[in-house]
């Protein structure tokens, strides 16, 4: 599949089979993740691969949907503010470069048959307790993983004349 047919193909999954995640198959997600660029190479991102279910549980309490608890794994992703790079007018880039690294996590699930939400309207602080974050830490985007256990929705996109100027 190339590129746009990858783009394409990936959605917002809501539902997720009953089925584990291959260790080989969340290990090239995240190498595909460690490889995203950032500003200045500062990389100020952390993942934590969650599949303990006491631990995913205790995930749940930070977005209390049920579509989430069918997820077998959630990569959280946060940002380590002392790490990213500020630009001259005061501009910290530290979430565009965790947002880069996460569209390759998700890319790259996609690519291995794998489903994948951006969660984003979460409870950070609990997130961040239950997780043992760092003081300079936070937990920006929730990113379920697993089997989809839905079909695709249609993807409601911008004509290029609207976005290209």
């Amino acid at each position: 599949m190339n590129f746009l047919e990858l783009v394409k193909s990936r959605y917002s999954c809501r539902q997720y089979a009953n089925r584990p995640v291959e260790k080989e198959k969340l290990e090239y997600v995240m190498e595909c993740v460690r490889l995203a660029p950032s500003a200045v190479n500062r990389q100020p991102w952390r993942f934590r691969i969650v599949k303990d279910v006491e631990v995913l549980q205790k995930l749940w309490e930070c977005y209390n949907r049920e579509w989430f608890k069918s997820a077998p794994v959630c990569i959280v992703a946060s940002v380590v503010h002392d790490e990213e790079w500020v630009r001259s007018d005061g501009k910290h880039h530290g979430d565009i470069d965790v947002a880069i690294a996460v569209e390759h996590l998700c890319l790259a699930a996609a690519e291995q048959g794998l489903g994948t939400c951006w969660v984003c309207n979460f409870d950070a602080a609990l997130c961040k307790e239950v997780l043992a974050m760092r003081e300079n830490e936070e937990a920006l985007v929730i990113i379920p993983v697993g089997y989809p256990d839905c079909e695709p929705t249609e993807k409601k996109r911008k004509e290029m004349s609207e976005i290209v100027l």
